[in-house]
């Protein structure tokens, strides 16, 4: 809900220290753990045991199926295995463990958040479901707090700016792009699934997957999410005290029929409806007030293949409707058509396409200003983009070049680039450098809505960057590391900043910003454990105006993860110790948050074939944190949960 930014002078103290002490204690724990679980089960082979796949096929990096090992930009794979450690939770809960990412958010389950990726806010970080632009046009923020983790397949992550030239606008950060299940089913199956936990926490849904010998397949799902959640303030009195529940009905579509040996058709969809009670301090007294949120994506593609030439035409609409009931319901629409074909060329493949957006907004004012009706001077716009590229992946190195250039109806034309090379040094390990150019359009929220808490900027300026990275990386069959460094100059950087003459917040461009750092991963595989880790470096700093040298807000300097895990044939486990630094939230840098370090442990348990048992336990210490607090005279800290659990059984016939 509504941030409040304001000053108070705390004095804080570093923990690098404590870090280190528990990073080593997570590793001792599971270490442990999994020493013990091996005394009672059966010794097996290891061709029996499930695999990581280390370097996997993606798709979101290049518009076309790539091996990770070929990818120029860091890229991030979550997939089914890796999503089942976070049953009951929901997509942002999994993108907080990610490399390079951090999060805002307005207390537990279901409210109000926001992600950061080396620096970008969501806003510059591109959300796909399924190829289709998902998000609000009004905010311009995904509101992936809302969706469930069940119910998706796998998730792929595009580090930097590399996407602008493929996707074009909001993707200086990144590109996020979430597949639904179904995309790889390979036999009929039913499954039930049923979770409790902690806050009366519920989860229960059911999936259906159909192949047939011609190889059409159908995949439905249905589930419910409901938790009686936690308070989202602190120490607030009256009515904001009781605790704040959030409940989502979740539905997800996936199909595809093959017409003939060369072309296929396909449908896909993901929907949650949800209702999530919230504190409305600022709105004066009033029990249990509540946001009704409907959000999701549909999509129809049809697709032609053979040996040299794949074209894809697929169109689809994503929607996020919101209302809080004491403040403005929005409507937001984005209709999407695109059109992609890929062919093979005896050295490299080229790739070319052209994509239609149609994104809009409806307003209902509920809280008329002084000044009139709230209203948008213009709720929609049309955006049409064309791009090209070439891609050759050779033994010895990899090239990609892109070229994109939108017609955005309320901006105009914008042209961005990229390219990148890397070269192999040895078996295993490469070295390489790209560089691309990306650009953002101010949302229509900070162009045009006046409301309780903040006031329209009509003269924004269009956001653009240039980025650079350089990497080295090593991919063997029982490891993948790489360390990347960063840099992304931005001119016109979009910032919401408070206003002390008319209290309130305004969206403000600043001239000259700057995200830079670096980012380590390293992820291994010796027989039956799994260890790794990973840190990122980000300095986000503004390089102009009053606050020049100063850190953008919310943006942690430092955050990591170690993690070790052991996998057997009938259960597999794994602990993890999570670290967010410092991070400032004023302008001035004069106030910050408290760095925390989280530990968690999950696993399944293969009860037979058919039945599974997983569990999840979060913040084992019970740390006490908080990823937004603001002080003032709206002084609020917004709660996060202590130590909590969730467990379930999940029930396959097949």
């Amino acid at each position: 809900m509504i941030n409040l930014e304001l000053n108070m002078v705390l004095s804080r103290s570093s923990s690098a220290t404590y870090l280190r002490l528990c990073i080593l204690s997570a590793l001792g724990v599971c270490a442990v753990s999994a020493t013990a679980a091996t005394t009672d089960i059966e010794v097996v082979n290891a061709k029996e045991l499930p695999q990581v796949e280390l370097d996997e096929i993606v798709v979101t990096a290049t518009r076309t199926p790539t091996k990770t090992s070929n990818v120029i930009a860091q890229t991030r794979v979550i997939d089914s295995e890796d999503l089942k450690r976070f049953q009951g939770q929901t997509v942002m809960e999994v993108l907080r463990r990610q490399p390079g990412f951090s999060i805002k958010q307005d207390g537990g389950m279901g409210q109000s958040s926001n992600f950061y990726l080396r620096g970008y806010d969501s806003k510059r970080v591109l959300v796909l479901i399924d190829g289709i632009r998902y998000g609000s046009m009004s905010t311009g923020q995904p509101a992936l707090g809302l969706l469930p983790a069940d119910q998706i397949d796998r998730i792929e992550i595009l580090y930097g700016a590399s996407g602008s030239s493929i996707y074009g606008s909001d993707a200086m950060g990144g590109v996020i792009q979430i597949f639904t299940k179904g995309n790889n089913v390979e036999q009929t199956n039913f499954s039930v699934t049923v979770g409790v936990g902690s806050h009366d926490h519920y989860v229960y849904g059911a999936a259906a997957h159909f192949v047939n010998e011609e190889g059409a397949k159908l995949s439905l799902s249905a589930s419910r999410n409901q938790t009686k959640g936690i308070s989202a303030l602190e120490n607030r009195p009256g009515n904001d005290k009781d605790d704040d529940g959030f409940k989502s009905d979740n539905f997800a579509l996936n199909a595809s029929i093959p017409l003939t040996q060369n072309i296929s058709v396909g449908a896909t969809g993901l929907f949650a409806k949800s209702t999530t009670e919230f504190d409305n301090f600022s709105f004066g007294p009033g029990p249990n007030a509540e946001i009704d949120h409907e959000n999701g994506v549909v999509s129809a593609f049809s697709q032609y293949e053979n040996d040299k030439l794949t074209v894809r035409l697929s169109a689809g609409q994503s929607l996020d409707k919101l209302d809080n009931k004491v403040g403005d319901a929005f409507d937001t629409k984005q209709k999407q058509a695109n059109l992609i074909s890929t062919y093979k060329l005896p050295l490299g493949k080229v790739q070319a396409g052209a994509e239609w957006l149609q994104q809009e907004v409806d307003l209902t004012d509920n809280t008329p200003s002084a000044s009139g009706k709230d209203k948008y001077k213009i709720n929609d716009r049309d955006i049409k983009g064309a791009f090209a590229g070439y891609q050759l992946n050779e033994d010895t190195y990899d090239f990609q070049a892109n070229v994109r250039f939108d017609d955005n109806s309320q901006f105009g034309n914008e042209t961005t680039f990229g390219l990148g090379y890397a070269v192999k040094l040895a078996p295993g390990l490469r070295l390489g450098t790209s560089f691309a150019t990306g650009y953002r359009a101010p949302t229509l929220n900070d162009l045009y809505i006046e409301s309780f808490y903040y006031v329209p900027n009509a003269d924004l300026k269009v956001e653009k960057s240039k980025n650079v990275e350089v990497f080295i990386e090593t991919n063997t069959a029982i490891q993948n590391t790489r360390l990347t460094a960063f840099n992304s100059d931005v001119d016109n950087l979009i910032d919401n900043r408070y206003d002390n003459n008319i209290k309130k917040y305004q969206a403000l461009n600043i001239d000259k910003a700057r995200l830079s750092g670096y980012s380590f991963t390293s992820d291994w595989q010796l027989s039956n454990i799994l260890f790794g880790g990973q840190y990122t470096r980000t300095n986000a700093e503004e390089k102009s105006g009053t606050n020049k040298g100063k850190q953008l807000v919310y943006r942690p300097e430092n955050t990591g993860l170690v993690y070790v895990g052991y996998r057997a044939a009938n259960f597999d486990i794994r602990t993890e110790a999570e670290y967010v630094g410092k991070t400032y939230n004023v302008a001035d840098n004069s106030t910050f948050i408290d760095d925390y370090t989280l530990f968690n442990i999950s696993g399944n348990y293969y009860l037979s074939p058919n039945l599974t048992w997983t569990s999840r336990i979060n913040n084992l210490t019970n740390v006490d944190y908080s990823t937004n607090e603001s002080f003032g005279q709206y002084a609020s800290r917004y709660n996060q949960d202590g130590t909590n659990f969730f467990t379930s059984l999940t029930y396959n016939w097949f």
